[in-house]
């Protein structure tokens, strides 16, 4: 499986990977607002809120908005367009956060189950990203996990239910540079927690590099 980002990548590159056996998964933030991405400019004032933290240009988005949904509605459509074999809609997880929006637990219930819909409805398969706190009431929506640092956070239990169901979990940690990959590597993969995870070490900069778990 390869994940890449939506916007950022041609229907001609998805189809190559394909051409090569990958199933390819295509990434956009359904959560905030990215002020350089290529539809900033159709979100109203009143959809955007707070900055998210260390990420400048992007800010929370109001999971509420009926003009956020259609957003996301087209961004599925141009997954469609693309052939992406599936989606992963990043920053799930606004109730939990300072976005400027009064949000609730059952407001991002709803929203990532109108995600999880939207998608299917479109033959697209879809991850819940991050977002180990609503696990056990998506679990049936979400046809997959894909999660970084559950091991810095000591989560990873948390996300046991995807593999009791049979759906594969894929899973991140990240180091500095690639020279610490290495011992990275050891002490991730002697971890009991993760095992029956889908395991790669990758540096921040989520370039080429990467190691796996054996």
């Amino acid at each position: 499986m390869y994940d890449i980002d939506l916007f950022d990548n041609s229907a001609a590159t998805v189809q190559a990977l394909q051409a090569k056996g990958r199933v390819v998964i295509c990434y956009f933030s359904a959560g905030s607002r990215e002020d350089w991405r290529s539809d900033a400019g159709q979100f109203q004032k009143s959809d955007y809120g707070k900055a998210l933290d260390n990420w400048p240009g992007e800010t929370w988005l109001d999971v509420r908005s009926a003009n956020v949904r259609n957003i996301m509605k087209a961004r599925l459509d141009l997954a469609v367009q693309k052939k992406c074999d599936g989606v992963e809609p990043d920053n799930v997880d606004g109730y939990s956060n300072d976005t400027g929006f009064p949000l609730n637990k059952n407001d991002q219930l709803d929203y990532n189950k109108f995600l999880a819909q939207e998608s299917h409805a479109r033959g697209l398969s879809v991850g819940l990203k991050n977002n180990v706190e609503l696990v056990g009431d998506l679990v049936a929506h979400f046809d997959w996990a894909l999660n970084e640092e559950c091991l810095s956070f000591s989560e990873c239990k948390t996300l046991t239910p995807f593999l009791n169901a049979n759906k594969a979990v894929f899973h991140v940690e990240y180091v500095d540079k690639s020279s610490q990959g290495a011992a990275k590597q050891t002490s991730v993969c002697k971890d009991t927690s993760i095992q029956g995870f889908s395991t790669l070490i990758k540096t921040w900069d989520l370039d080429a590099w990467r190691l796996a778990c054996p």
